[in-house]
């Protein structure tokens, strides 16, 4: 259990900064559990971190995220990089842990000690990201990863979310999915750094990126701004996988150069400290009050005799 205190911290540290696999799995379960070690943990590891590149990869489900993740993988591992993958899988509804088993899919990988792969359950946040990813992020980047992608289970908010944790988001489709009304409906135009047509082999796959390319020419956009190039990719042969990994490095430079690289991380952190806050607000009022009082201060805003911002008050009192 991670609540144990005979967890050395500094040590567990030093040797995952030196790349060792077990130190950085263990680290990731005590983020995984919010063990009471993970305050002491996060400042040990606060200043060696900002080093490595984050990569979101999403889309709906079948346009091959998991299958684009491992051919991408492949690729920066021919420039000499050293990868970290985080998966975030739906939760289990009974036991909390995840569902799809990336680690599964990425066989082909497993025996490279330069790629370190871990699902991570998405603990309950359907569709988005577990308030802890970006910690766990952090110590995939004090193990020394030069880029870390991030694979989102690929539904609802999880599309959008990943655009505030990544330096540069990837938005798969894939032809005959209707990805070209899904972009336009689910606010997918706004988030993607590079957009990507999987199974570019299929009947379809040029339709779909016309539509796309008209799709972003209406988007406003200032003359400074980033143009997301489009791509098509067959990432089971790794046919154009090695122009994503071009376009990712294309973009990180254009990130540094133009200053916005530094806003998003500021941002970025900025949603870690608030998300850890609610977390422990939330854990704090439970503590004082319990569920019981949250449902009877609900059952009377359902019954009118209250309104739910004097609720909220009244809840909020004494905390």
């Amino acid at each position: 259990m991670s609540r144990r205190r005979d967890v050395d911290v500094p040590d567990l540290v030093g040797r995952s900064r030196a790349g060792e696999a077990r130190a950085v799995a263990r680290l990731i379960s005590l983020v995984e559990d919010e063990s009471p070690l993970l305050r002491e943990v996060m400042a040990a590891l606060a200043p060696y971190a900002g080093n490595a590149q984050v990569v979101g990869i999403t889309g709906s489900p079948g346009v091959g995220k998991s299958t684009s993740t491992s051919a991408l993988v492949g690729e920066l591992r021919t420039q000499g990089k050293r990868v970290g993958v985080l998966a975030v899988d739906p939760s289990s509804p009974f036991s909390g842990g995840a569902l799809l088993g990336d680690r599964v899919r990425m066989q082909d990988h497993a025996l490279d000690a330069d790629v370190y792969i871990r699902s991570m359950a998405s603990r309950g946040h359907l569709g988005g990201l577990a308030w802890t990813t970006p910690q766990a992020l952090r110590v995939l980047d004090v193990a020394g990863c030069d880029v870390i992608l991030v694979e989102t289970v690929g539904v609802g908010q999880s599309e959008i979310e990943v655009a505030g944790l990544a330096d540069t988001t990837i938005v798969l489709l894939a032809p005959g999915m209707g990805d070209g009304i899904q972009a336009a409906k689910a606010g997918i135009l706004e988030i993607g750094d590079l957009y990507v047509v999987n199974k570019a082999d299929r009947d379809g796959a040029d339709q779909v990126r016309r539509d796309l390319r008209t799709m972003l020419a209406l988007a406003e956009r200032p003359d400074s701004a980033w143009t997301p190039p489009i791509l098509k990719t067959v990432a089971q042969s790794g046919l154009g996988i090695d122009e994503v990994a071009a376009e990712i490095e294309r973009h990180r430079a254009w990130l540094r150069a133009s200053g916005e690289l530094e806003v998003r991380r500021t941002r970025r952190a900025r949603d870690e400290i608030e998300a850890i806050a609610v977390t422990s607000l939330r854990k704090r009022w439970g503590d004082v009050h319990g569920r019981s009082e949250l449902d009877g201060l609900a059952a009377a805003v359902a019954a009118g005799e209250s309104d739910p911002y004097a609720a909220a008050d009244e809840l909020l009192e004494g905390l």
